[in-house]
């Protein structure tokens, strides 16, 4: 089979596209060669036959294009988001497939030698959650608890991506600090530091700097600041002239930006090539001033 792997673009900015293990879907996106690909999953990828194919798919984006994969956690199950507050007394199902998917993926990805992005908080459903506990630092202890474990049991193998929930989110000082102290290996989707901070572009960037040598995967995504609208780069409020020199050079990214159907991606590639224009422009920029 004819390798298509890329040499690396300059700069920092990498075109990272994401989907599932369906066929079209895959050949759509790695026609475009990216350096970063993330797979989504669902619930049902964990049957064992679809489970083989996901291991299948992975092995054949890592030999034919890109080392650097991500495969994304299942959001929820029977309707139910897989948060890391969930209580087995109260949610049993849901609890244990979370345990047993993060398990299945764990072992896949040491295998192969990729990462697994899990959610170390969502978003209403987080609200619900934290209800149910003592108080919010109670919620903020069990999270830290169980993330604590994963990291232990993943060998590398992890990254965890913050919500718009109170329970784990960016831009809080507190959760923030807490997070170094554990030196978490992160995922920062843009658009949820923005939502959780009401569309506050200041403690956004102050976020951004704080949490930067952690972070080894950024979900770049535009938003109007209010809720999850998912909209592609420059569509939104999030000045990224701003975030662009701030984002860790060694982190990889996809934009996580869908289109009306999953069968396409022209929304993941504007969003590339928009922050990859303002890049340029910023090099030559600093030429010219040389």
């Amino acid at each position: 089979m004819t390798q298509l792997i890329m040499r690396p673009r300059p700069g920092k900015i990498k075109l990272g596209l994401k989907a599932s293990q369906a066929p079209a879907q895959l050949m759509d996106r790695l026609q475009y060669r990216p350096e970063v690909f993330e797979f989504f999953t669902s619930a049902t990828d964990f049957e064992p036959e679809a489970f083989q194919t996901l291991k299948t798919a992975v092995q054949f984006v890592k030999t034919t294009v890109t080392e650097q994969i991500v495969i994304h956690h299942p959001m929820s199950y029977q309707g139910v988001h897989l948060d890391q507050l969930l209580d087995p007394h109260r949610e049993a199902a849901a609890y244990q497939f979370l345990q047993t998917s993060t398990a299945q993926l764990l072992a896949l990805a040491t295998e192969l030698d990729v990462k697994v992005l899990v959610h170390g908080g969502y978003g209403s459903d987080s609200g619900r959650l934290i209800d149910e506990y003592e108080s919010l630092q109670v919620a903020r202890d069990v999270v830290f608890e169980r993330l604590d474990n994963l990291v232990r049991q993943a060998s590398g193998h992890v990254v965890i991506e913050n919500g718009v929930t109170a329970s784990f989110m960016y831009g809080d000082p507190q959760l923030d600090e807490r997070i170094i102290q554990h030196h978490y290996p992160l995922v920062c989707d843009l658009s949820h530091v923005f939502i959780a901070l009401h569309g506050d572009m200041e403690l956004t960037m102050l976020a951004l700097k704080r949490l930067a040598p952690l972070i080894q995967h950024y979900h770049l995504v535009d938003s109007m600041g209010t809720r999850h609208d998912s909209l592609p780069l420059g569509q939104g409020l999030i000045d990224w002239q701003r975030v662009l020199p701030v984002l860790n050079p060694h982190a990889t990214m996809i934009y996580e930006v869908p289109d009306e159907t999953d069968a396409t991606c022209a929304n993941m590639l504007s969003s590339y090539h928009y922050l990859r224009a303002l890049e340029l422009r910023s090099i030559e920029g600093g030429q010219a001033n040389d």
